[in-house]
């Protein structure tokens, strides 16, 4: 009996990679970037910009009294008004493009093309409904810990979303800094 002929054919025709921008989360990048190339699959790349850190973001970006306006409005009625300013993700999706950028230029990747996605709120939600309503084959995002354990500990965000989500979710270590080994895809 050939025992492969059993084996489910896996492929991926859309990749949700999640990053946080943290120096920890690029190296899931080279990860989502060679899976997207041997599967001739489209990748997203998104990050969420967390709802108590999105008025921070706005600081000098709006003026004060488009920042009063959207403060009277729900979040959903805030984000559309800035939607409709054509700027609203510029600064992030710049930082976005070149962390990924900089993760293609470490490690030996093949050209590959990735639309970048920025979006509000909490980010295990966010990533999980993006995961579910787009219909992604699989989901990447990086391990690492926080605080005194930083490094020991799995990600509360990974954790969460390895609970939650309903899709694949591939989970990449952060390499070890002493070694100096780049990740290998």
């Amino acid at each position: 009996m050939n025992q492969a002929t059993d084996l489910p054919r896996i492929s991926y025709r859309r990749i949700l990679y999640a990053t946080d921008l943290s120096e920890s989360g690029r190296h899931a990048f080279p990860h989502a970037a060679g899976l997207a190339h041997a599967h001739n699959a489209d990748l997203t790349v998104y990050h969420v910009v967390e709802t108590h850190d999105f008025e921070k973001f706005l600081v000098g970006y709006i003026s004060e009294a488009v920042w009063e306006d959207l403060r009277s409005q729900s979040l959903a009625e805030a984000r559309e008004t800035l939607l409709k300013r054509r700027r609203r993700d510029t600064a992030i999706r710049d930082n976005v493009d070149e962390l990924c950028q900089q993760a293609l230029a470490e490690h030996d990747q093949p050209y590959v093309t990735y639309e970048i996605v920025i979006d509000i709120g909490e980010p295990v939600e966010r990533i999980v409904a993006k995961a579910h309503d787009d219909d992604y084959d699989l989901v990447v995002i990086s391990k690492h810990g926080h605080g005194r354990l930083k490094g020991g500990v799995m990600g509360d965000t990974a954790q969460r979303v390895m609970r939650r989500c309903q899709k694949p979710v591939l989970v990449v270590p952060v390499p070890p800094k002493d070694t100096g080994r780049a990740v290998s895809s």
